[in-house]
């Protein structure tokens, strides 16, 4: 169906060899190599050393005596110092240097610890520093920023989310209030779309309380202007003031942590393609064992890779993985990825649907199963170094879907995880093909295209066989690279459309 749908007003053009997915329109995955992988070898040495000391590779490293020739003087009248051995900092310079700010910031937490930080919060300042952070003061959505989302792909995206929403509702037993949390909301695209499907039911867009957790002030703004957000004064005598999106006259609150969600009513969580910016530390396999990669600064001042030479604290949430993992896979791997973030917040939302009641989906990019080297970082559509000009780019990794359904096992029985399965199996069965046949049937040959288009990128595989425009423009479709998977509370039954 989905062929005869796209052919029917189009011709067959033929397969290129190359996808080329940063030029695609959606986010890059995995058509590169990590930039990672040519910066580190495969094994490190360490970075301090107290004595003179052979590490993997070969490499030496070794303190210098006061004096190297071993030489004495005989006393005399005049005291003199032999410094040739002294360790002398270059000068200090008052001309200004041309890192910014993030990267000043970078520095100065290596220096003051005296050593490396590990790749996590590499990560987790470059994308969330309050001043200089990637996502905090920029958008970074759509054609003109560094990546596309799939609900910047098509208003049917959203739609397809409200329609899953809808079904969660109804199988809680349609509840007079409920909170509607949305993790990284990005433009707020998908929301606005999930209300403007969803703004007949009555019944249902009244029981909802959104709730937008965001930590970027930017994207806070463009949130509240995309749901076209009203502020009501003196609601009550218990409420002076609230924020309403005239979309649905649905009620709006932000929040820069899930926690800070009330708790107490039945919820409903979505996170889309929110995992894969949390962030991730990175281990190696060296000759004295697992060792974790790590972020220092090179002689040159600029910022190189290195090993722990002993282990760290998130060596305990490595040796939790390796527990829900096989020998077999564990003896492929030379690299892992793990995410502790993730593991954390995966228990949360267990924790709260164990409570309150309802559901979680989780729509990303990953594997249902251990993560080897996947991270990566774009800007502008296109793969950079990780380690360059930090701040200006996206860094995102794969999601470990196999960790995540461990994570809300382990914290209670009261929750089911369902899936994952594939966004193209996922959206069919809610109906995005019914749906795109009906929109086609009343839009103009321009706004067929892009619909045909949008649609091929959220449910197709690889080019669009259909698209007769410049090759570099032809859509990729991420249909069967992004999972989805769904946490609820077991009183619910199984959710649609995992049964």
């Amino acid at each position: 169906m989905l062929r005869k749908l796209l052919l029917r007003t189009s011709h067959a053009r033929r397969a290129l060899s190359n996808v080329n997915t940063a030029s695609s329109g959606s986010r890059p995955l995995n058509q590169c190599p990590s930039p990672s992988l040519s910066l580190l070898p495969r094994e490190t040495a360490p970075f301090y050393s107290s004595n003179s000391a052979e590490v993997p590779g070969g490499t030496f490293v070794k303190h210098v005596d006061d004096d190297p020739n071993g030489s004495t003087s005989q006393p005399s009248a005049t005291i003199s110092v032999d410094r040739s051995a002294l360790y002398n900092p270059p000068e200090h310079s008052h001309e200004p240097t041309s890192d910014s700010e993030l990267v000043k910031h970078l520095k100065g937490i290596i220096k003051f610890r005296g050593g490396p930080i590990s790749v996590a919060e590499y990560m987790e300042e470059v994308l969330t520093n309050p001043k200089a952070g990637f996502y905090i003061n920029h958008d970074v959505f759509g054609t003109e920023g560094d990546f596309i989302t799939s609900p910047e792909v098509s208003q049917m995206f959203g739609e397809m989310i409200g329609v899953w929403t809808m079904c969660m509702w109804e199988q809680m037993g349609q509840p007079r209030r409920v909170n509607l949390v949305e993790l990284g909301p990005g433009r707020g695209t998908l929301m606005a779309d999930l209300l403007r499907g969803t703004s007949k039911f009555k019944q249902f867009t009244e029981a909802l309380h959104i709730h937008m957790v965001e930590c970027s002030p930017t994207l806070r703004k463009l949130q509240h202007s995309n749901l076209k957000c009203i502020e009501e004064e003196n609601v009550s005598q218990y409420v002076g003031h609230r924020t309403i999106s005239t979309l649905a006259e649905t009620p709006v609150t932000w929040h820069a942590a899930l926690e800070q969600v009330p708790s107490g009513l039945p919820t409903i969580i979505i996170a889309h393609e929110f995992y894969d910016a949390l962030p991730i530390h990175q281990f190696q396999r060296a000759s004295r064992g697992w060792c974790e990669k790590m972020v220092d600064i090179e002689e040159d001042s600029s910022f190189r890779f290195v090993l722990s030479p002993q282990p760290t604290p998130a060596n305990l949430y490595l040796m939790k993985r390796f527990q829900w993992a096989t020998d077999e896979e564990i003896e492929k791997l030379n690299h892992i990825e793990i995410c502790p973030t993730a593991m954390d917040l995966t228990q949360t939302i267990a924790k709260r649907i164990s409570s309150d009641g309802g559901g979680a989906l989780i729509i990303d990019y990953g594997l249902d199963g251990v993560i080897s080297d996947s991270l990566q970082a774009i800007r502008k559509h296109k793969f950079v170094d990780i380690l360059d000009d930090p701040g200006s780019a996206d860094l995102s990794a794969y999601v470990d879907f196999a960790a995540i359904k461990h994570s809300a096992e382990e914290e209670s029985e009261d929750v089911s995880v369902h899936g994952p399965i594939t966004q193209s199996q996922f959206l069919g069965a809610l109906g995005i093909n019914f749906r795109v046949e009906a929109l086609l049937q009343n839009c103009t040959d321009e706004q067929a295209e892009s619909l045909r288009a949008g649609y091929w990128q959220l449910v197709g595989e690889g080019e669009a066989p259909f698209w007769e425009g410049p090759d570099e423009q032809v859509p990729i479709g991420m249909g069967t690279r992004y999972l989805v998977m769904a946490i609820v509370n077991k009183k619910r039954g199984v959710p649609v459309p995992f049964s």
